[in-house]
């Protein structure tokens, strides 16, 4: 079967099991693994395998045996090792990773880091604080756990300035979406990274950092513009306006409760932070791995390169070893542990079992985007897409992987099901050697495609509107045009950064 025909069988699948059947995103995702395995032909598997074995990813008798039957009978086999290879990949750092973002909700070090921003910015530049606090939560913890801790502080703020409720709101997606979208490890970008060999962890988290925080500015910005525009109340839970959406009587409702001007010299108001952990103890868990990761890579680069002279030895290996993705996690997870002090004394015993119940929904969904992935890939996507390359000129492939991206997303709403799609898709772009830039490039510009359009079929608009009290059509208006400008402004960054400094 002709490989483009198979991708758009493929992804037919993948949005009418979701759209139409309502399938769970794990099982969507096997189901299109599987067609993709059982229509492969034997002639693309025996290429595939050879390319593996001279690669060394593969043993030939391991080919051998692949080869020996038809693809069709050894489909399940082949996807089967794919989940296993993405489980063994990507499963130990979201594990990980959830442990951390559940102790940093239950200890209220998220809570510390946001209040001491906002302590620090006072309620002129709340929005910024907002933002720079979801932005760095939102690197370990989902966003939508970012978004029912951040939700309860923006209502407060918009009870105690008077306005620019829209604006608090989506500076909290101007800050944590972003991120989930760009930095590992949140399911969507860490398996990008795993998918395109070229790219690694410490690639996707520096580009991500970089550009998702410049994307943030920009996204604020056309948040205080969506802010001017429309005029979202605050309605009380419980009240028949928040039910109904009726939108007349809670404007002057919340007007009474605060003063009227964000000139107001009062600091925004301080959460519940009694017996909380200090800043420091807050931050560690966070900060620690990231710059473990980021010092592991630099001290490869200079042994690799063998800047001023330094060569291979015990404490290269040590850095090296303790910038390992796992084992960076690893030490976050133990400083993030040692928060457990701050919990309440019931919870602490069910901490880690509640995270690891969490993240594996998350693994199961990550890993059986993996091996379909790797099913395109043994159905020849590589070779198909490295062939469009050069009818594409240079910065032309970013738009081009933001546009698949950014249509997978607005028809079947999940932003990291978006992404896997993509990624498996456009996986022979990031091993391209005619490639003009480097191929985490691509991997920003697939993760910016994630965000365009937010609206009915995502489970993210429908909690964002539940949770701050906005109807509808009023999510239409400030969510949707919100996505937009945060996956074109991630896509302008990614472009900029590709054009002038391509090495990355």
């Amino acid at each position: 079967m002709n490989i483009w025909i198979l991708v758009l069988l493929a992804v037919a699948v993948v949005l009418i099991s979701i759209l139409v059947f309502r399938l769970h995103a794990f099982l969507t995702l096997l189901l299109a693994g599987l067609l993709v395995a059982a229509l492969t032909g034997d002639q693309a598997v025996e290429n595939y395998t050879n390319g593996e074995v001279s690669s060394g990813k593969m043993t030939a008798p391991e080919a051998q045996k692949l080869q020996s039957q038809s693809a069709l009978i050894t489909a399940p086999a082949r996807l089967t090792v794919a989940f296993g290879h993405t489980v063994g990949k990507i499963g130990i750092l979201i594990a990980l990773a959830s442990i951390i973002g559940q102790c940093l909700l239950e200890s209220k070090a998220a809570a510390v880091i946001v209040d001491r921003l906002l302590k620090l910015t006072g309620p002129k530049r709340a929005p910024e604080a907002l933002a720079a606090s979801s932005f760095l939560l939102g690197i370990p913890v989902f966003f939508d756990t970012v978004f029912y801790l951040m939700v309860p502080l923006a209502r407060s703020l918009r009870e105690r300035i008077g306005k620019n409720y829209v604006l608090f709101i989506l500076a909290i997606l101007a800050g944590g979406s972003i991120a989930h979208s760009l930095v590992p490890p949140t399911p969507g970008p860490l398996l990008v990274a795993e998918q395109f060999e070229d790219v690694s962890i410490a690639n996707m988290m520096m580009a991500g950092l970089v550009i998702g925080a410049c994307s943030s500015v920009v996204s604020l910005l056309v948040a205080r513009v969506i802010n001017r525009c429309v005029e979202v109340p605050l309605r009380f839970e419980g009240s028949e306006e928040m039910i109904s959406g009726d939108t007349q009587s809670t404007a002057d409702r919340g007007s009474k409760h605060s003063p009227t001007s964000c000139d107001s010299d009062s600091v925004a108001p301080a959460l519940p932070l009694d017996e909380s952990p200090p800043l420091i103890r807050a931050l560690l868990p966070i900060t620690i791995p990231v710059i473990l990761i980021a010092l592991g890579s630099l001290t490869d680069y200079l042994v690799k390169q063998n800047v001023a002279g330094i060569e291979q030895g015990v404490w290269t290996d040590i850095l090296a070893g303790m910038g390992n993705k796992n084992i960076a996690l690893g030490i976050g997870v133990v400083l993030a542990l040692s928060l457990r002090a701050y919990c309440p004394e019931a919870l602490r015993t069910t901490l880690v079992t509640r995270s690891l119940a969490s993240a594996g929904n998350i693994i199961l969904i990550t890993a059986a985007g993996g091996a379909f992935g790797v099913m395109l890939k043994q159905a020849g996507i590589g070779p198909a897409v490295e062939s469009l390359t050069g009818a594409v000129p240079g910065l032309l492939l970013l738009p081009l992987a933001f546009v698949v991206t950014a249509a997978v997303r607005t028809l079947q709403g999940s932003a990291t099901v978006a992404m896997i799609t993509a990624a498996g898709i456009l996986q022979g772009f990031a091993s391209a050697e005619s490639l003009p830039f480097h191929p985490v490039y691509i991997a920003m510009a697939i993760g910016a495609g994630s965000k365009p359009i937010s609206w009915m079929t995502d489970s993210a608009f429908w909690v964002i509107t539940k949770m701050s009290g906005m109807t509808e059509s009023e999510g239409l208006r400030v969510i949707s045009p919100m996505s937009i400008a945060m996956g074109f402004s991630a896509l302008f960054f990614t472009m900029l950064f590709a054009w002038i400094y391509p090495a990355a």
